[in-house]
């Protein structure tokens, strides 16, 4: 009689590859690059009035932040692979509502954020679980690169789908969301490792921000995650909206993302400059360009050219940033606190979302538009300066033990 045994594959998942995440992030990019340019057509279609516009995504925003923060309590009473297939489907629901039109769009940009903040705690306490200390930096560029096609492609496509036939992007980005959810079925992810402390308290938000706040490593790294972020939303938002004011064609703000974003396929360069240095010196240089550049764009702001070309090269600067920005958080971590410490990482995009228009909007009171590139600048130099307190050997792998002598 023939004895039957059960596959190995089938009886222990294997261990989850870095290419393995970065597909993942690549199906998330598709289905998030096709509506980054379509939302606010699609919200101001909807709303009919820029202030009302405004006021839905700073509300939707706060509401972003809390759920991002309360994910981990979320994780307590359900399985993390259940966190993250829920999020995924609320993905693709809220791309449905948002193919239905009209104030369907709201309700469909309130799930859409939602989701994607959970999903974004659950990627990197999956990360943290599998991919070693020394290899997150590897990890960050794979990630980037796999995802530079539809962070490149999807705001321009998003656009020609929607004048081409309103639901077109919503219904692409549903269909990628369910590419990225049988990735993850198909990754046998399951819920991570399991790290616990011996006679552990049931976490709240309040614990672990408090824990997060006793942490001075995890507190610069979130920092650092935060200003970066900023210095994206002054990319994406305000250097279209100077462009036309200098009378300028409207379509340069959208020319100058596209090709950044192209940026990303020069990532795996990037990293390798970055393993020759360190991290430390890769965060530096990433913050103190960028910061000399977008402040040189507010110095010489009768010259608009000039000025749209200092910031395209200090946006450069922040796709460095992208690849190195996040390591001294991640690295900080400890094993117990991947969850919850994820949760506040995550954070970082929804606060600078309030904070970077807010900003604007009192820089706006007294100051012509350059002045935001000014106080942009001057906060990623901050950083630069701050990130000066990090290990000069952070990221670098450490040399094996000698073996014993007999």
């Amino acid at each position: 009689m023939f004895e039957r045994r059960i596959p190995e594959w089938l009886r222990h998942a294997p261990v989850p590859s870095l290419k393995g995440f970065a597909v993942l992030a690549a199906a998330e990019s598709v289905a998030r690059g096709v509506l980054v340019s379509v939302f606010p057509l699609a919200m101001y279609q909807a709303l009919d009035d820029a202030q009302v516009v405004s006021q839905a995504y700073f509300i939707i925003g706060i509401l972003s932040l809390l759920a991002g923060l309360l994910v981990p309590w979320l994780n307590r009473i359900i399985p993390r692979r259940w966190l993250y297939s829920t999020a995924a489907a609320t993905f693709v629901v809220g791309a449905l509502f948002g193919a239905s039109g009209g104030t369907g769009v709201v309700i469909a940009l309130v799930l859409i954020s939602v989701a994607t903040v959970s999903l974004f705690v659950c990627f990197n306490a999956y990360v943290l679980d599998y991919v070693a200390r020394v290899e997150l930096g590897r990890c960050e560029t794979l990630r980037m690169f796999y995802s530079a096609l539809g962070w490149t492609l999807g705001p321009v496509v998003g656009v020609g789908l929607m004048e081409w036939w309103a639901p077109a992007p919503f219904i692409v980005a549903a269909l990628a969301a369910l590419i990225m959810l049988g990735v993850f079925l198909f990754m046998r992810l399951g819920n991570g490792k399991l790290i616990t402390r011996a006679k552990r308290t049931t976490a709240n938000p309040m614990r672990y921000l408090g824990r997060f706040f006793r942490q001075p490593r995890l507190v610069a790294g979130w920092l650092f995650a935060v200003v970066r972020s900023c210095g994206w939303w002054i990319y994406v938002v305000y250097v279209p909206i100077f462009a036309v004011e200098r009378g300028l064609d409207p379509q340069t703000g959208g020319i100058m993302l596209s090709v950044t974003n192209g940026m990303l396929f020069l990532t795996p360069f990037m990293l390798r400059w970055m393993q020759r240095n360190s991290v430390r010196m890769a965060v530096r240089s990433g913050f103190l360009a960028s910061g000399v550049l977008f402040l040189s764009g507010w110095m010489i702001e009768s010259q608009p050219v000039v000025v749209l070309a200092l910031l395209f090269a200090g946006s450069v600067f922040l796709v460095l940033l992208d690849i190195s920005g996040g390591l001294p958080f991640l690295m900080a971590v400890k094993p117990s606190e991947r969850t919850e410490m994820s949760a506040v990482y995550s954070s970082y995009r929804d606060v600078s979302g309030i904070l970077t228009p807010g900003a604007a909007w009192m820089v706006l009171l007294i100051a012509p538009l350059s002045g935001v590139f000014a106080v942009g600048g001057a906060a990623l130099l901050g950083c630069w300066a701050l990130a000066g307190r990090l290990h000069p050997r952070l990221g670098a792998r450490r040399m094996a033990p000698a073996p014993a002598e007999q």
